[in-house]
């Protein structure tokens, strides 16, 4: 039976009260509506009067009428012991009235502010081609950023320990901490502290799914809305979503090879946080300096603001190890670290992490209780058995090798095909590259990133990252404004994940990009 097209029926009068005259006629231009919209479509079967009847709350008897004034009207037909039948040509029957009734349940619904700001932000800043969700013919081969190797996985190893935790017997099949089991905080305790220089106790970690549900607890814990956070610019376009969904003013922060410029923070004033990518900007790729990183230290405890470390693929340094965060050097308590499985494991785990200063990591812990109650549990004990076992970290180095080879074949192709006629960017760790096109300009990124598509080629414009805020906050606020009008006037480029393509296909995809270039690169 199809329920779902009649919920809105469900208001229609009760059997016993008078007035059936009217409820007949609301079910009957109901069902024209529906109708006329597709639902049912010529041949199809509607449900029976019993089922329909004790779905609405209304009499059988008053569903019978409805489904003799359809047929009498020639929009069904109906036969003893059968369903009803729409005919071949209802649609082309319905009154234009029913059709305008139709349009008018159709209008927008009157959203929350929340809502409002995410569709405004998404008419500002639209996805360049072709970054959407779903390509309507399948790519060959795809450089887009944050897909890993389907080989890459280590399926036994999970496969296991999923197992192990699943046949545990447990006392009762409860919620469990929001903030994570204690098993995986603890685990992470120590890994943190090995891999990332990072000292802190369980209670400071909360685990998340993903870095995007930490980034936005972080936006619920901090702001509230008119509040202004700082962003990287160009910069992590869903972090900037994040926190325009929240209501907060987003002042964009210029950014060179380094990473986030820091000569111009005297001038940010009034910002309750900034979004950082210190350990590998996104998308640029530059490490952060310690003397910038101090400064922004500085700025946190002067201005009584807090810096949000995304610390999303720092595990990739390919010359040498691994930048310690930004985390370890605090001493004023004014950073939350963020860290994700996804670019390590997998981005269909949905598992990532939260390291908060002690005054916030309860609260934090309270935020997610009352939006989700908590990750999956089955998960998060395959996770620490995984980390505590040693088996994470031999993970980590293999991809690490892994990358490596492919980040060695992606230069030397781009060099063989492309030569001088490209530049690249942001190679010395994480798991993409940046393309940068001299004499082609960002007005272009679009046509090539079609004719790239055409051949089979997912090619990605960097374009997204350059947002724009939907109201500009006072330009006291914002160090980076220039950095808007000189993006607009910059080359074109385009970012080029690697994690999820072998270097056969890398090689293929190259010498394929380099011919759909040649109509386009001078």
């Amino acid at each position: 039976m199809q329920k779902n097209h009649f919920r809105e029926c469900s208001v229609v009068q009760s059997p016993f009260d008078p007035g059936r005259g009217s409820r007949t006629a609301a079910l009957v231009d109901r069902l024209k509506a529906e109708i006329a919209d597709g639902a049912y479509p010529p041949g199809s079967r509607l449900p029976s009067t019993r089922a329909l009847a004790a779905e609405l709350g209304v009499s059988r008897t008053t569903l019978t009428n409805v489904y003799e004034q359809l047929a009498a009207e020639g929009y069904i037909e109906t036969s003893r012991g059968a369903r009803a039948t729409v005919v071949d040509d209802a649609r082309r029957r319905i009154p234009q009235a029913a059709r305008d009734r139709t349009r008018a349940r159709s209008l927008p619904p009157r959203l929350s502010r929340a809502a409002g700001s995410l569709l405004a932000f998404e008419r500002t800043n639209p996805l360049a081609y072709p970054l959407g969700p779903a390509q309507a013919v399948p790519l060959a081969i795809d450089f887009r950023y944050g897909p890993l190797a389907d080989a890459d996985f280590p399926k036994s190893a999970w496969r296991s320990l999923v197992t192990s935790a699943l046949l545990a017997r447990q006392p009762r099949l409860d919620y469990g901490d929001p903030a994570g089991t204690i098993e995986l905080r603890a685990a992470l305790q120590a890994y943190l502290r090995r891999a990332r220089g990072i000292t802190c106790t369980v209670d400071q970690i909360v685990i998340t799914h993903g870095s995007q549900q930490a980034l936005d607890l972080c936006g619920r814990l901090l702001l509230d809305p008119g509040d202004t956070i700082a962003l990287e610019h160009p910069g992590y376009r869903m972090g900037a979503l994040a926190f325009e969904t929240l209501g907060a003013r987003l002042a964009p922060l210029p950014v060179d090879e380094h990473g986030v410029v820091t000569a111009g923070l005297s001038a940010l004033r009034g910002a309750r946080a900034m979004l950082l990518t210190p350990s590998h900007q996104f998308p640029l790729g530059g490490i952060l300096p310690i003397g910038r990183r101090l400064r922004l230290l500085e700025w946190a405890e002067r201005q009584h603001a807090y810096l949000i470390e995304d610390d999303y693929d720092g595990e990739y340094r390919y010359d040498s190890r691994p930048v310690d965060a930004l985390f370890s050097l605090d001493r004023a308590q004014r950073v939350l670290y963020i860290g994700t499985f996804s670019k390590t494991l997998s981005p269909q785990l949905r598992l990532g992490y939260l390291v908060a200063p002690p005054h916030l990591a309860p609260v934090l812990a309270r935020l997610k209780n009352a939006t989700d109650r908590g990750t999956g549990r089955l998960e998060q004990q395959a996770l620490a058995r995984f980390i505590a076992g040693g088996q994470y970290e031999r993970h980590v180095r293999r991809m690490r090798r892994r990358n490596a080879r492919r980040r060695e074949a992606l230069l030397a192709a781009l060099q063989r095909e492309l030569g001088d006629r490209c530049r690249i960017q942001g190679t010395d760790g994480g798991l993409h590259a940046v393309l940068w096109l001299p004499g082609v300009r960002a007005s272009q990124e679009a046509a090539i990133a079609r004719a790239a598509a055409e051949a089979g080629i997912g090619l990605h414009p960097i374009g997204p990252t350059y947002w724009r805020p939907r109201a500009a906050p006072h330009r006291a606020d914002v160090p980076g404004t220039a950095g808007h009008r000189a993006a607009a006037r910059r080359e074109a480029g385009f970012v080029l994940g690697y994690a999820a393509v072998s270097t056969g296909q890398i090689d293929e995809g190259v010498a394929t990009l380099r011919r759909v270039l040649d109509r386009f690169v001078p």
